[in-house]
């Protein structure tokens, strides 16, 4: 499976010290395996799933069309901020 990742998760990686950036990776490729602490989120983020890893949570969503499957990581950030920050993105203040 193909992993995808927005600018903002991309920056986020870039952010993070040498070890923790090393883990966020390896849990990457093991979501390419659909390997993982992986849980759907409900309401109001419906059609989403975030991946854990430590103290930090990327949220995405599965591209299943014809002929591609894949993962599209659309926000990475520490756990105490993620679904406040990405709530506000896609539901607005």
């Amino acid at each position: 499976m193909r992993i995808e990742l927005s600018p903002q998760v991309a920056d986020f990686l870039r952010s993070l010290a040498p070890e923790p950036r090393k883990q966020l990776r390896a849990a990457l490729r093991d979501l390419a395996k659909d390997k993982g602490d992986i849980l759907e989120l409900e309401h109001p983020l419906d059609g989403f799933h975030r991946l854990r890893t430590g103290r930090y949570r990327v949220v995405f969503y599965y591209i299943i069309e014809k002929n591609k499957r894949g993962v599209r990581c659309v926000f990475a950030e520490r756990r105490e901020l993620v679904y406040e920050l990405f709530s506000d993105l896609v539901i607005g203040e």
